[in-house]
C-alpha cells in the first residue's frame, strides 16, 4: 500500500444534511436502550458491540445495507455510536438515534480501529455469538487486547419479543399494506401470466401504501413471493416465470418491510377450478389453522400448541407431510437477517406467551410431485396477543370458500 493511502484517515464524521424523521419516538428508542443497559448491567458489561441487521435498526433505527462491508453499533451506559463504511456517506448519521462514526477504506480492518477508538481500555464487551464470524472475532480480540466477549444475543432477543404499542402499530399497518398487496396479487392472476409479472402487481401496490402511510420512512425490501404448480412445495421458493395454468395450486405471499419491520400474508389459492383431492387437503390444513388461531392467548406455552395441532395433521393421517413449525414472532426480522428464534411455535420451544407479544398461525403441508392433490397448502394470518386473548390483525379472506380465482 502506498505511503498516500496510508495517510489518509482511517476514522471520520461525516454529518450531511439534516437528521431524517425517525420511525420511532425518542421516548420508545429509550425505552429499548434502557432494558439493554439493564441487560448489560447483569452481565456486568461495560459496552455492546451489535454486528446484525436486527439489533442495530432496533436500537438505532438504522438499517445498513452491507454489500460485504462491517457495520457495526457501540452501546455504553450514556451512549450509542453506530459504525458505518465511507461509501454510505451521510445517511448513517441521518438516521442513527446517537451519534455515527465512519471508517475508510483506505488501510485494511480501519472498521475495527473505529472499534477500538469507541471502546478504549474496555474488559467485558457484549457481543452476539449468532452473529459474529470467527474472523472478526479473532480480529476484536486483537485489536481489543485482554477483552472478554459476552454473548447478549439471547438476552436482547428476550427483550424484543415484546412488542411496544408504538411497534404493534407499525405491525398493525404492515398487516394492513400486506392485505392491499394480496387484493393486487389476486386481481392479477389470469390464464398464461407468470408468476413475475403477478408479483411485481403485489410489490407496487404495497410500496406505494407503504410510501403514503410512511412519507418519510426509507422505501426498501418489500417483495412478493408467487408461487404456482410445483413451484408451491417451499414456503420460500422463489418467483420465476413459470405460467399458470387452469387447476393450478396458488401461493400467494405478501411481504411488506417497514424500516426492517416485516409482515406477512399467505394464502393458498387454485386458479379456475380446485379437484377433490386438493381440495381435502386444503381443507385440513385451514382446520388446524383456524384451531391454531384458536390456541394463540395469553399463559400458553408454544410448543404445546405445536403439539395439539400435531394431532389433527395426525387424525387425518397426514402428519409426515408437515414442513416445518406452526408459526413465529414478528417485529425487525427479514428473509436475510435475524428473527427472534425463541417465539416460534414449535414442539421444542418452551416460551409461554403473553401481552404484547406477536405472533403468526401458518400450518403448512406438502403432497409431493406426482401424488393426487400434489402441491404446498398454507395459510397464514397475524396476532397480538392481548390481556385476555389475540386480535388478529390480518384480514384477508382464506380457504376454497373465498380463493378459487376465476376469470
Amino acid at each position: 500500500m502506498s505511503s498516500t493511502a496510508l495517510d489518509r484517515p482511517q476514522v471520520i464524521t461525516l454529518p450531511n444534511g439534516e437528521r431524517v424523521k425517525p420511525m420511532f419516538s425518542a421516548q420508545e428508542m429509550e425505552r429499548r436502550l434502557s432494558g439493554l443497559r439493564a441487560l448489560m448491567s447483569e452481565l456486568d458489561v461495560e459496552a455492546t458491540l451489535f454486528t446484525s441487521y436486527h439489533n442495530i435498526n432496533y436500537f438505532a433505527d438504522f438499517l445498513y445495507c452491507s454489500f460485504g462491508r462491517l457495520y457495526g453499533l457501540v452501546v455504553t451506559h450514556d451512549a450509542q455510536t453506530s459504525i458505518s463504511a465511507n461509501i454510505d456517506y451521510g445517511q448513517p448519521s441521518r438516521r442513527t438515534y446517537g451519534d455515527n462514526i465512519v471508517y475508510t477504506d483506505w488501510q485494511r480492518d480501519n472498521y475495527f480501529r473505529a472499534v477500538e477508538r469507541l471502546l478504549p481500555g474496555v474488559r467485558r464487551l457484549g457481543v452476539e455469538f449468532d452473529h459474529l464470524t470467527v474472523q472478526s472475532r479473532e480480529k476484536l480480540e486483537r485489536f481489543l487486547p485482554g477483552v472478554e466477549l459476552v454473548d447478549v444475543s439471547a438476552g436482547c432477543m428476550r427483550g424484543r419479543m415484546v412488542k411496544s404499542p408504538e411497534e404493534i402499530a407499525v405491525i398493525r399497518n404492515g398487516a394492513r399494506v400486506a392485505d392491499i398487496g394480496g387484493a393486487a396479487v389476486v386481481a392479477a392472476i389470469t390464464e398464461g401470466v407468470p408468476e413475475y409479472e403477478v408479483a411485481l402487481e403485489g410489490t407496487r401496490a404495497m410500496v406505494r401504501e407503504i410510501a403514503a402511510t410512511y412519507p418519510h420512512s426509507e422505501l426498501m425490501d418489500t417483495w412478493v413471493w408467487f408461487q404456482s404448480g410445483i413451484n408451491t412445495d417451499g414456503a420460500h421458493n422463489p418467483v420465476t416465470t413459470r405460467r399458470v395454468a387452469p387447476g393450478d395450486i396458488l401461493s400467494l405471499n405478501c411481504f411488506p418491510m417497514i424500516q426492517g419491520y416485516y409482515t406477512a400474508l399467505e394464502r393458498t389459492l387454485f386458479f379456475d377450478h380446485c379437484d377433490d383431492a386438493s381440495l381435502r387437503y386444503w381443507k385440513i390444513n385451514v382446520e388446524v389453522h383456524e384451531r391454531g388461531l384458536e390456541l394463540i392467548r395469553p399463559g400458553v406455552r408454544c410448543g404445546d400448541i405445536a403439539v395439539e395441532l400435531n394431532e389433527i395433521f395426525r387424525g387425518h393421517g397426514v402428519l409426515d407431510r408437515r414442513t416445518f413449525g406452526y408459526g413465529h414472532s414478528f417485529g425487525v426480522l427479514s428473509h436475510y437477517y435475524g428473527r427472534e428464534a425463541g417465539l416460534e411455535l414449535r414442539e421444542d420451544i418452551d416460551t409461554v406467551l403473553e401481552p404484547g407479544m406477536v405472533v403468526s398461525m401458518e400450518p403448512m403441508i406438502t403432497i409431493p410431485d406426482g401424488e393426487p392433490g400434489a402441491g404446498g397448502y398454507r395459510e397464514h394470518d397475524i396476532l397480538v396477543v392481548t390481556e385476555s386473548g389475540a386480535e388478529n390483525i390480518t384480514g384477508f379472506p382464506y380457504g376454497p370458500e373465498h380463493n378459487i380465482v376465476r376469470r
